[in-house]
């Protein structure tokens, strides 16, 4: 399996970190549906199953992930 590209693997951290601003968080998980590769749907999907994140930005994570879903699925 390949591995995570190094700024996707940043982006969810900084997603992931409570310590951070809530602003900062929602640019990350933003940015990482604008990627719309496998990598970074699964950093979604991670993001959206944690329990300690907001519930808008768990929300927010699983948007994403359902539009990068849809931006790279056949039509």
């Amino acid at each position: 399996m390949a591995e995570i590209p190094e700024e996707l693997k940043k982006l969810a951290s900084i997603a992931a970190d409570l310590k951070l601003p809530v602003e900062l968080r929602t640019r990350a998980i933003e940015q990482l549906g604008i990627t719309s590769t496998h990598d970074a749907l699964l950093a979604l999907l991670e993001l959206a199953a944690n329990e300690a994140l907001l519930t808008k930005e768990r929300d927010l994570a699983l948007k994403k992930a359902r539009d990068v879903v849809k931006r790279t699925s056949p039509s």
